[in-house]
């Protein structure tokens, strides 16, 4: 095997194991009941913090912590309305991502055929 093979070799698997944590690092953020809540409202359309706390059921200073850690990895974001922060799913594929899933658990709980 050449230098060059064995290099473009170590970069595809670097590239595949960054992107599997990235992966796994996305669904711990989403193995929280508030936060999937959160994003499971927010993938409704923006809401800001009163909204959300009331979509959620949790308390507000919870729903402003786990906002935050949405925010910091990226999976949320925000614009200012007047005095209002308003939040959003970063992109379309968490949205999917979350209906999915939920998806899954409708077919566990109701004992459901899988599909594809």
């Amino acid at each position: 095997m050449s230098a060059g093979t064995h290099l473009a070799g170590a970069q595809v698997s670097q590239e595949r194991v960054d992107r599997l944590e990235t992966a796994a690092s996305v669904l711990a953020l989403l193995a929280d009941r508030t936060r999937l809540a959160l994003m499971e409202r927010l993938g409704r359309g923006e809401a800001d913090v009163t909204t959300l706390t009331e979509a959620c059921g949790a308390a507000r200073p919870s729903v402003s912590q786990h906002l935050a850690k949405l925010r910091l990895a990226g999976l949320v974001t925000t614009r200012k309305d007047g005095r209002r922060v308003v939040y959003a799913l970063g992109h379309g594929h968490l949205r999917r991502l979350v209906d999915e899933a939920l998806n899954v658990a409708d077919h566990q709980l109701g004992s459901l055929p899988p599909h594809d």
